[in-house]
């Protein structure tokens, strides 16, 4: 539905860090900040595709599906969860 697009998913991950000297002692603040662009599902039947453009849509949908999984993995291993 966009000739324009990549098709495809980024991940970019943003690492800032402050030192600072108070008193002969350095004191390091570390941020991390994460950015996620996805390729966008499709209802395959709006797009009316065919052949490598539907496998490609179905590839595309596979993988925001288990990046949703690696998401949620990730997000109950932070709360301590297995």
């Amino acid at each position: 539905m966009n000739a324009q697009s990549s098709r495809s998913h980024s991940v970019f991950t943003l690492k800032l860090e402050t030192r600072k000297h108070i008193n002969n002692i350095e004191k390091i603040t570390v941020s991390r900040m994460n950015f996620v662009d996805l390729a966008g599902s499709e209802r395959q039947k709006m797009t009316e595709a065919t052949g490598s453009r539907l496998e490609e849509a179905n590839n595309i949908n596979k993988s925001l599906s288990v990046l949703g999984s690696v998401i949620n993995a990730l997000s109950e291993n932070a709360k301590g969860r297995k």
